[in-house]
């Protein structure tokens, strides 16, 4: 009679039922859309940490393959050598506590060192290569069989912040927004502008203007709200969000996204 050893068989199938789970998982097929746009402060330049992979089953991201995977940070996929945390996940998990019911799909899409011309159809940001507006587009028709956009966050300005571009940014603000709600369908949907950093407007004043203008849009318009960046600060180079700095503008965006509903 020959005895066989069966322990290392159950190691085996456990790991594989294991794996099998892990990559199992499919994004639910009804979700709150929130869509992530703008420049480097919205992609995150946040060192990533623990906190960066939270494995929730209720939020997810769609990347540039127009494949859905649990939310992680980094979110965005602009600049993959600097690419890090940002305020994308933090808002998500906001929202989620707040509506615990609810699936949430993250439509990523921010590119950093763009201007708001880079927003435009057509437009090719020459840092990246990436057409900012066009891609835009293409990933939120694809997400949306997955379910509908609840809301949209935007943080730029950085790159219009100089004597030559400062004034012409309202104009082209409004223009961006009201082609972005045409052309995505979202006219009843709220939108989350952000302010950019003290530290910034400290080492370009003309950033004044921009954020000037960021509150007046969110004053004057409609649906749309102002997530204030005072007093954040930033990992070292005057320019972007360190990771704890980041992740609390997301929960400003959160903050001000649900303050609508009070």
């Amino acid at each position: 009679m020959i005895l066989m050893n069966f322990k290392p068989l159950k190691i085996l199938l456990g790991l594989l039922a294991g794996t099998t789970a892990a990559f199992g998982q499919t994004a639910p097929e009804q979700m709150d859309l929130y869509l992530l746009i703008g420049q480097s402060n919205m992609a995150g330049r946040g060192m990533t940490d623990a906190a960066s992979q939270p494995n929730s089953s209720k939020i997810w991201a769609i990347n540039r393959h127009n494949e859905w995977k649990m939310a992680a940070d980094p979110l965005h996929e602009d600049k993959p050598a600097v690419v890090g945390a940002g305020p994308g996940l933090t808002f998500a998990q906001e929202m989620l506590q707040k509506q615990p019911g609810r699936s949430i799909g993250l439509i990523p899409c921010a590119v950093g060192g763009s201007g708001i011309d880079d927003w435009q159809p057509g437009a090719k940001h020459e840092q990246t290569g990436i057409y900012a507006y066009d891609e835009m587009l293409a990933r939120v028709k694809e997400a949306q069989k997955r379910g509908t956009i609840k809301g949209i966050i935007w943080h730029q300005g950085e790159s219009d912040s100089s004597p030559e571009k400062k004034g012409a940014y309202a104009a082209k603000l409004a223009d961006f927004f009201k082609r972005l709600r045409r052309d995505t369908h979202t006219d009843n949907v709220p939108v989350v502008v952000g302010t950019l950093g003290d530290f910034y407007v400290a080492k370009n004043p003309d950033a004044a203007v921009i954020n000037q203008i960021i509150a007046d849009y969110a004053k004057g318009n409609k649906l749309v709200y102002l997530a204030s960046a005072a007093g954040l600060v930033h990992k070292g180079d005057d320019t972007h969000f360190d990771t704890r700095s980041a992740r609390e503008l997301g929960h400003r965006y959160a903050e001000a996204f649900l303050k609508k509903e009070e």
